[in-house]
C-alpha cells in the first residue's frame, strides 16, 4: 500500500474500513509480540480483520478454533459467517452437524436468523436426519413465522426443496391448507406442479432410511434378495422376477448409496458385461447409462468384483490359475471403460479376496497383498496376514480391513496405515454344531458382523448365526437371526455389502 502508486502512499491518515478497533488492538499485540489470544466471543472479527490485513497466520488460527468449536449451539452461527467469507472446511463441518441434529438445530433460536439461500441449501441435502418429511416443513413454516411480512413471498422459492413424493396424501393436503400457503397464491400453484412432476429421483432423507446388509438366496432357481439388519431385528426377503433381477457375478454400493450390479445375460454379446444400476423406488434393476464391460475367455476367470474408489468405478477380472489379472476404470469423460495397471502375482492362489479401503484397492491372498494406487496406476505390494491359510472374506471399516477364514476361528485385522495385521479373538464352533459355509462378513453401523451357517450334528438342521464383534472388549456377541431356514444365503464375493434402504419401497413392492 505504501511502497506502490497506490493512492493510501500520498497520504498523512489512511482509514481502515471495517476493522474494529480491539481486533486491530490484537493483531498489534500478535505482530510486536508473536502471541495471539483467541475466544468465540472475538475470533469471527478477528478473522475478518486478519482477512482484510491478508495475515494468514491470524487467518488459520482462527479457522482452527472454529472447526475445534463446532457444536450444536454453535454450528448455525459459524455455517453463516463461514458462508459469507467461503471457509470452505468449517462450511462443511457445521453443515454435517446441522443435518445430524436438524430437529434440535431447526427448533433453536438462531435457525431462524437464516438467509433463505442457507436455509434452502441445508434443508435440500440427502443428510437430514429426519423420520419424516413433514419434520422439514414445519422447520420452514417456523422460520417464515419468525418474520412473516419480510419471508412470506419466499416461500415458493423454498417449497420445491420440500420432498412432497416422501408425504402421505393426507400430509399434503394439510400443506395445502396451511394458512401461509392460502396467504400466499403462487405456493398452491408450486405445490401442484411439484407432485404433478411426482420426481422419484428425491432420494429419502438419511434419517428415513436403515443400513441393510445384501445377501441373495442361491437354493434352486431363486431370485430372491434378503435385506438383513440384525442389530434392529429386520430381515426382509424380496422375490423378483427373473427380468427384474439379471443374473450377475459383482455388486458395489457407492459412496452416495447407489446400487450397481454386473450382470451376465444383459448384452446380446456374451463377452460382454451390463452394468444395472438399483432402482430405490422401483424396487428393481435398471441398465445404467455405462456402455458395456469386455471381458477375456470365459472359462479363465475366477470371479468378478466391481468397487467404487473416490466416485470412480472400477472393474477387476480374477483369473483362475493365473498369474496376472486385470483391471479397467470407467471414464466418465469418454464414457469409455479403460485399462489399468494389470496385478501381477508371484504365486497361483486358492482363495483371496479383494476390496476397496479409502482411495485404494486391495487384493489379499494368505501369502501375498497387494494395493493398487489410483493416482498414480501401480500396484504395490504390502503385507499379507500370513497365519490365515486361506483367505476367503475381508471388509473394510475405516482405515482398516477385517478378514476371516473358513470355519471362522482365526480372525485378522490389518492398518492400511502402518501396513501391519493384528490376531483379534475367534469363535470356537458353537457346541452341537460346525460351521458348514464361508462365514459372511459386513460392517453394519460402523461394528463388525459375522453371519454363520451351521448345521447342527444331531438332527443336521441348517441353523443361522449372527455375531457382532465388541472391539473394546475383544469379543463376539450373539444377535438372534430370523433368516428363514432352509435356505442357501451367500455375500457378493468377498463380503455383504451395505446399503441405506427405506423400507417402505421394499414392504410396498
Amino acid at each position: 500500500m505504501f511502497t506502490s502508486d497506490m493512492a493510501e502512499s500520498r497520504q498523512k491518515t489512511v482509514v481502515l474500513q471495517g476493522v474494529d478497533a480491539g481486533m486491530l488492538g490484537e493483531i498489534l499485540s500478535y505482530i510486536y509480540s508473536g502471541t495471539l489470544c483467541v475466544s468465540m466471543d472475538k475470533v469471527q472479527p478477528l478473522y475478518q480483520a486478519a482477512d482484510l490485513l491478508q495475515l494468514d497466520y491470524v487467518r488459520d488460527t482462527c479457522s482452527s478454533y472454529m472447526a475445534m468449536n463446532v457444536e450444536r449451539s454453535t454450528c448455525v452461527d459459524l455455517y453463516k459467517f463461514a458462508d459469507v467469507f467461503s471457509v470452505n472446511h468449517i462450511m462443511t463441518l457445521c453443515l454435517q452437524l446441522i443435518h445430524r441434529s436438524f430437529v434440535e438445530v431447526a427448533a433453536s433460536e438462531e435457525f431462524c436468523s437464516l438467509s433463505v439461500n442457507q436455509l434452502t441449501d441445508i434443508i435440500s441435502h440427502d443428510e437430514l436426519d429426519v423420520k419424516e418429511e413433514t419434520t422439514v416443513w414445519e422447520a420452514v413454516v417456523r422460520w417464515v413465522q419468525h418474520s412473516r411480512e419480510d419471508r412470506l413471498h419466499h416461500l415458493p422459492s423454498i417449497l420445491p426443496h420440500i420432498r412432497f413424493n416422501l408425504l402421505t396424501s393426507d400430509d399434503t393436503t394439510a400443506i395445502f391448507e396451511h394458512p401461509l400457503v392460502k396467504e400466499n397464491p403462487g405456493s398452491s400453484e408450486v405445490i401442484q406442479n411439484v407432485v404433478q412432476k411426482g420426481n422419484l429421483n428425491l432420494k429419502p432423507r438419511l434419517g428415513m432410511t436403515t443400513e441393510m446388509a445384501l445377501l441373495y438366496n442361491t437354493a434352486g432357481d431363486s431370485n430372491e434378495l434378503l435385506f438383513i439388519n440384525p442389530q434392529e431385528g429386520k430381515y426382509i426377503s424380496c422375490s423378483y422376477k427373473p427380468e427384474d433381477l439379471p443374473d450377475f457375478t459383482a455388486i458395489t454400493v457407492t459412496s452416495d448409496n447407489n446400487i450397481y450390479i454386473l450382470n451376465t445375460k444383459g448384452s446380446e454379446d456374451k463377452n460382454q458385461f451390463s452394468l444395472f444400476k438399483y432402482s430405490h423406488a422401483k424396487n428393481l434393476w435398471e441398465q445404467a447409462s455405462v456402455p458395456s464391460i469386455s471381458k477375456g475367455p470365459e472359462d479363465d476367470i475366477y470371479e468378478e468384483h466391481l468397487f467404487e474408489v473416490d466416485g470412480t468405478l472400477y472393474y477387476l477380472a480374477v483369473y483362475d490359475g493365473r498369474s496376472l489379472q486385470q483391471m479397467r476404470k470407467f471414464n466418465p469423460h469418454t464414457n469409455l471403460w479403460q485399462e489399468c495397471s494389470p496385478l501381477q502375482l508371484d504365486i497361483t492362489f486358492d482363495a483371496a479376496a479383494a476390496l476397496s479401503c479409502g482411495s485404494h484397492i486391495y487384493f489379499i491372498t494368505n501369502k501375498e497383498m497387494h494395493r493398487y494406487e489410483p493416482r498414480e496406476d501401480r500396484w504395490t505390494k504390502r503385507t499379507p496376514p500370513g497365519i490365515i491359510p486361506y483367505v476367503c472374506t475381508a471388509v473394510a471399516m475405516g482405515t482398516e480391513i477385517f478378514c476371516t477364514h473358513f470355519p471362522f476361528n482365526n480372525t485378522m485385522v490389518y492398518d492400511t496405515e502402518s501396513d501391519r495385521w493384528q490376531k483379534l479373538q475367534g469363535l470356537e464352533n458353537p457346541e452341537n454344531l460346525y460351521v458348514a459355509r464361508f462365514p459372511i462378513i459386513f460392517v453394519l453401523e460402523n461394528q463388525l458382523h459375522i453371519l454363520l451357517t451351521c448345521i447342527s450334528d444331531l438332527h443336521d438342521d441348517m441353523v443361522y448365526l449372527v455375531y457382532v464383534y465388541d472391539r473394546s472388549a475383544d469379543v463376539w456377541k450373539e444377535l438372534k437371526a430370523n433368516l428363514p431356514i432352509n435356505e442357501e444365503y451367500h455375500a457378493f464375493g468377498s463380503y455383504s455389502p451395505v446399503a441405506r434402504i427405506y423400507l417402505p419401497y421394499l414392504k410396498s413392492t
